[in-house]
């Protein structure tokens, strides 16, 4: 077969793929254009949204009448507060009593139940770690509550100096009388009993020592207030607008914050004076100046601290409540006069 040959044979063979390839698309148009073809909205869309094989209808999504949704996307309060662990519990253990010999139906409800309780300790960690943070937009990092004068007199010097310094401030200052304002809140925010709350509130904000003591607790609780209304809101933190106008100190706001999402005082309230003592860690690193490391060694040595002035926090009353840190007290005065500053209490 010469070269001429074979050239023609497959020119044959490539017209004829060519019209049956024609055919078969002729076909397949008009089972499409019959009203018993398949549907092209059907055709590989299993991993389609079912309505309209697009995006789903709804506020913001294919519905363009529909504003869109501006409630964050989080449950509030907690998915499952200790209530309703408790609720769940309690009917457990009726369905067990009427089933005895059901084993693994008990041990089903019991991992259940514990599922539960860490869900919602998780959440209520999550949210405490995102309110005292650093991160939070409060301001925190532009106070240091008179350490700064503190440093430039030479009271603080090193990070052993530093430890001691906030041991007065935390449990005998400042920090213990804003741990007890803090605990009495959360229990009024709870229980939502306006008068305790307006007089705690009220209390807390007339108790700073010095102008910008206030300014610092103010200033803090007033922006905490405002961006956990915006991204955390709940009904606890509007009931303290309701309640008292304001000024809001700082252990007030978060205190509120907390009771209404259903997180309890104890954790809350740890979590509220680790947050203020890595504050003021924070600030005498960069005042002294001290090492990192240093600053965590100072952080470390408080743990025990900050565990018993939560404790004795919980159970003092409000007439009983005060200070003795009078040299933290006049630093704090000292620092509105004083000429180079970085920060602002």
């Amino acid at each position: 077969m010469t070269m001429r040959t074979r050239i023609m044979n497959m020119a044959r063979e490539m017209k004829r793929w060519r019209v049956v390839k024609l055919d078969s698309a002729a076909a397949d148009s008009d089972d499409l254009s019959s009203p018993s073809g398949p549907d092209p909205s059907e055709a590989n869309s299993d991993h389609l949204s079912p309505v309209g094989r697009g995006r789903p209808e709804g506020p913001g999504e294919g519905d363009r009448n529909s504003p869109a949704n501006s409630v964050p996307p989080h449950p509030t309060p907690l998915p499952a507060s200790k209530s309703d662990v408790s609720d769940f519990d309690q009917s457990s253990n009726a369905r067990t009593r009427e089933n005895p010999g059901s084993g693994g139906e008990r041990e089903n409800v019991t991992a259940r139940s514990e599922h539960e309780a860490a869900a919602v300790a998780l959440s209520a960690l999550y949210r405490l770690m995102a309110w005292l943070s650093p991160a939070y937009p409060v301001g925190a990092f532009s106070y240091s509550s008179g350490l700064e004068w503190a440093v430039e007199a030479g009271d603080v010097t090193d990070a052993r100096a530093l430890a001691a310094w906030l041991t007065v401030i935390i449990g005998e200052g400042g920090g213990f009388c804003d741990a007890v304002l803090f605990a009495h809140a959360h229990r009024a925010a709870t229980a939502r009993d306006d008068e305790v709350l307006r007089s705690v509130a009220e209390l807390a904000a007339a108790f700073a020592p010095s102008k910008e003591r206030h300014l610092e607790t103010s200033a803090q609780g007033g922006a905490f207030l405002e961006v956990t209304r915006a991204a955390w809101p709940c009904a606890a933190l509007d009931f303290l607008t309701q309640t008292w106008p304001g000024p809001y100190a700082y252990p007030i706001a978060v205190a509120a914050a907390a009771a209404g999402h259903d997180i309890a005082v104890e954790p809350a309230l740890a979590a509220y004076l680790h947050a203020v003592a890595a504050n003021l860690v924070s600030a005498g690193v960069r005042l002294i100046p001290l090492g990192q490391t240093d600053g965590q060694r100072v952080i470390a040595s408080l743990e025990p601290l900050i565990a018993t002035t939560a404790g004795r926090a919980l159970v003092t009353r409000l007439e009983d409540m005060g200070a003795a840190a009078f040299r933290a007290d006049l630093a704090s005065q000292r620092h509105e006069t004083q000429y180079t500053r970085l920060f602002r209490s």
